[in-house]
């Protein structure tokens, strides 16, 4: 009788131990914040395009071409693509210090091929950032890296002690809420003033359909955010725009926006807790 009372507790220990092994962690995901910005990774991750890229900037202050083929991984070239806020591309060039920054849209030339001329303005290492949406696909970023020769010099990222700066006449006031924190969600919030008279500025124009862009890179550009406002149509002197840090360390924040027919571009630094 023993005997048969150890076999029956021994199976019923097997079924338990067999059931707590297929217990499944069921976290249901929730619907991207469309105003929370997209990550480099996180877009590239299940891709299913991929760019070749090259490029003839090679020397600084000296013009060069920039093309970018974007294709599907059997290397058909994509033929299609949805406007995204205006443009089919979207292309940033930073340098790797952060202090060169840019924000242009190559001309398309059809079945998958992007070009611009453009020029860096000193030698050292650049990252390309494309920005595009296949017809048929999701929201997508892809990254190349290139070095213009000469002699270099790189200059330190700080942290601003006050997110206050003047830019073409008008000064921006960056208010961040709560204090930035991994993973959490973040108020931007620019009161754009006249430098002069102190005055709000009300007549901001729309750039690339909204009153303003904000690109945010982490300091050693691998963690990238494009972030649209939470109010497209406003038109100052206040654009606010949400998003979340995804990890801690130090970011720099360009805003850009439009006023009498002028993109003027502001930056700011932050530390991420």
């Amino acid at each position: 009788m023993n005997k048969w009372l150890i076999r029956i507790s021994c199976v019923i220990l097997a079924v338990a131990l067999v059931a707590c092994g297929n217990t499944k962690n069921d976290s249901s995901s929730k619907p991207a914040d469309p105003h929370a910005g997209h990550k480099t990774e996180e877009n590239k991750t299940g891709s299913q395009t991929h760019v070749e890229w090259s490029t003839t900037i090679d020397k600084p202050k000296s013009s060069g071409e920039i093309n970018i083929k974007v294709k599907e991984h059997s290397g058909k070239a994509v033929p299609e693509f949805k406007v995204n806020h205006e443009k089919l591309l979207h292309l940033i060039i930073v340098s790797e210090d952060l202090s060169y920054f840019d924000h242009v849209h190559p001309e398309y030339k059809g079945n998958g091929e992007f070009t611009i001329q453009t020029q860096v303005p000193k030698a050292g290492k650049y990252k390309l950032i494309a920005d595009y949406i296949p017809k048929d696909g999701a929201q997508t970023t892809q990254t190349y890296k290139f070095t213009v020769q000469g002699d270099v010099s790189k200059e330190d990222i700080q942290p601003d002690q006050k997110l206050v700066k003047v830019v073409d006449g008008k000064e921006i006031d960056l208010q961040i809420s709560p204090e930035p924190k991994v993973n959490q969600q973040t108020m931007l919030t620019f009161q754009i003033k006249d430098a002069t008279n102190k005055q709000g500025i009300t007549d901001l124009q729309p750039y690339l359909g909204a009153v303003g862009h904000v690109v945010i890179l982490s300091e050693d550009t691998e963690e990238y955010l494009h972030v649209h406002p939470m109010d497209e149509k406003s038109t100052g002197p206040e654009a606010k725009f949400h998003t979340k840090f995804p990890k801690s360390g130090i970011y720099k924040i360009w805003g850009q926006f439009q006023r009498d027919g002028k993109v003027f571009t502001v930056p700011f630094v932050v530390k991420v807790l």
